[in-house]
């Protein structure tokens, strides 16, 4: 028999390498921002076309590369970061494996410029799948530039899985976020389709987060300052009562590298535990600083998830450190029994001289009981005794007055409805015999023919309030109520697109927006169903859904919006209704197309036949 195992060619093993680490044109940033940054660059421009289907190109001004090196970067497995598998646990730059450059040339067309600080020209070198296609001699300035064109150009398979332009944008976007908030002393660039997204100069941590998140941010941000000899932390964390319904928010950075870590995560909400309402998720922006031998970054193709060797110690010096200082700060509630806020010293009191003593005058000659004048010039009140007829006339003739009430109210008579013959024999047994019971403030009870009905009250009233929000966003025929002041809310500078996005679709069930900048909505109108202090968790609950489900087209969006609206205003499980309000859900419920499913596929009823209740009595 033939040998059957043969070596792959070198453009396959580049593109099943270009698998692990391009996934998304987001990929693509994350490597070549984390490559000027190793460069040790101080100005690193992004620029975007069509959420990066057609351009990504990253700009910078470090070191630059020899033309040899420029050659050699496009290998696999060559690198400048490491010598040996030692260097492995003792990393303190980004890319360290040397597949980046060599997986993005396998599936795109790159095409590179650099140029080292003493070197009068440069190299350039274009190539189309791994394959060398011009090498040149240029004039550039100093530093890098890359440019890479139609990703996945040779695999159109993997081209067809990428999603809408918005969706791929909002994940280059949370990128440049992760990269941008991890060096605050580099400034950041970004341009999409020619217009600028981003302008971040050097600056320190808080005025980074500021600038990336909008100005209103500062005010949210708690200090998180705590050294030993295991961990150092850095950064902020939100209050809790700006907590969101989303984690767009979350970052951890350690050694100035994003990760993930649902075990420290963890260690945040505990430290939170009790102030934040069930459901939000509280903002941070903490910067961990460890021995980097006693982490393991290569452990995951993308790098974003480590290993520590001692997770328990670090749980319990962020969660004790992030308690800290809530409490420092009077964010949490403390309990101190002893302590007196009358002796607290007012803050604009603290550079003044020591109190003097208060003069007090007393009058001595003063007589609260006579009306003569003092003698320095006080006057002083009379508290005679008056004469008894003087009160006692008050009360005189009520005797006769409520006699004459009393007869009044016998005289009374009440208007009644007017009684009709009833279509029915036995009326009594009808008025007495109720169709619906609440159960547990959960569940509606109904008899029907065949036995019972249970009704999921939430699930029900989602039904029916995503039936009205869709039928009334795809007719474009809805009822708006004014509100008597704008109300104005403020999002980051990442969740305004969003509702941009959606703000056509919104309009049609009832929002009317008279403003619409980069940070701030002001909003005039709403549905007539919807309360003003219900709009912000409408919108926050909407934001978080669409991150999460991330819709491809308009007839998604506009599904996506009616199932979170119907999500938000639909009635909890606990909420007490009156025998009116149970029997219109019931019959709401029933008049829908889909009475059976809530917006999210699950039952909203089940019935119990009376031959099934009869088996539980056998």
């Amino acid at each position: 028999m033939t040998d059957i195992i043969q070596l792959l060619p070198d453009h396959v093993a580049n593109q099943i390498a270009a698998g692990e680490v391009v996934q998304r044109p987001a990929s693509v940033v994350k490597e070549l921002m984390e490559n000027a940054i190793d460069a040790n660059a101080t100005s690193i421009k992004l620029i975007i076309k069509d959420a990066g289907k057609t351009l990504i190109q990253v700009i910078d001004d470090g070191k630059g590369m020899s033309a040899t090196d420029a050659r050699l970067s496009f290998e696999r497995h060559a690198t400048s970061k490491i010598r040996s598998a030692e260097d492995l646990f003792d990393l303190h730059t980004k890319g360290f494996r040397g597949e980046a450059l060599a997986s993005i040339a396998a599936i795109a067309h790159v095409e590179l410029k650099t140029k080292r600080d003493n070197d009068e020209l440069g190299t350039q070198i274009t190539l189309e799948g791994s394959e060398v296609i011009t090498q040149d001699i240029v004039v550039t300035p100093k530093g890098t530039s890359i440019a890479v064109k139609h990703l996945f150009f040779n695999i159109p398979a993997r081209r067809n899985f990428l999603k809408s332009n918005n969706v791929e944008l909002r994940h280059i976007i949370d990128e440049f976020h992760r990269v941008a908030l991890a060096h605050p002393d580099i400034a950041f660039a970004m341009y999409h389709n020619g217009s600028e997204t981003f302008n971040l100069p050097n600056s320190n941590y808080r005025q980074r987060v500021v600038n990336i998140f909008g100005g209103k941010t500062n005010e949210k941000l708690v200090p998180v300052e705590e050294e030993t000899e295991i961990l150092k932390i850095s950064g902020f964390v939100g209050k809790p009562e700006f907590a969101k319904r989303t984690k767009t928010e979350q970052f951890f950075f350690v050694n100035n590298r994003f990760i993930k870590s649902p075990y420290l995560n963890h260690a945040i909400n505990s430290a939170f535990e009790g102030l934040v309402k069930e459901g939000s998720h509280p903002s941070y922006f903490l910067n961990l600083t460890v021995d980097p031998k006693s982490i393991d970054i290569n452990i995951h193709p993308t790098k974003t998830e480590i290993k520590f060797d001692d997770e328990h110690t670090l749980y319990a010096i962020l969660r004790s450190s992030v308690k800290h200082s809530l409490g420092q700060f009077n964010i949490a509630p403390v309990l101190d029994f002893e302590h007196d806020k009358n002796l607290d010293t007012p803050y604009n009191y603290k550079d003044k001289s020591q109190a003097s003593a208060p003069i007090v005058e007393v009058d001595r000659l003063f007589n609260p009981f006579t009306e003569e004048k003092s003698s320095k010039g006080f006057s002083s009140v009379s508290y005679k005794k008056e004469p008894a007829q003087s009160w006692e006339g008050l009360y005189v003739g009520l005797e006769s007055k409520g006699t004459k009430t009393e007869h009044d109210f016998s005289a009374l008579e009440f208007e009644s409805e007017e009684q009709t013959a009833s279509l029915f024999k036995d009326d009594k047994h009808v008025e007495d015999t109720h169709s619906t019971y609440q159960f547990q403030n959960k569940y509606i009870v109904s008899t029907i023919k065949s036995g019972m009905l249970m009704i999921d009250q939430h699930r029900a009233h989602q039904r029916v309030l995503y039936e009205g929000l869709l039928k009334n966003m795809t007719l474009k025929e809805t009822i708006s109520q004014q509100l008597l002041f704008p109300l104005k809310l403020q999002f980051s500078s990442n969740e305004m697109p969003i509702i941009s996005q959606l703000k056509e679709d919104l309009e049609h069930t009832g929002f009317v927006f008279s403003g619409f900048n980069d940070e701030t909505l002001e909003i005039t109108g709403v549905p007539v169903n919807v309360q003003e202090s219900e709009v912000s968790i409408i919108l926050e609950q909407l934001i978080s859904d669409v991150q999460q489900e991330v819709p491809d087209s308009n007839f998604s969006a506009t599904d996506l919006l009616a199932k979170s609206m119907a999500k938000s205003l639909a009635i909890k499980t606990g909420q007490s209704l009156t025998r009116l309000e149970q029997e219109h859900l019931v019959n709401s419920l029933f008049a829908c197309k889909e009475p059976s499913i809530s917006p999210t596929n699950r039952a909203t009823f089940i019935t119990m036949s009376v031959d099934d209740i009869d088996k539980q009595f056998m």
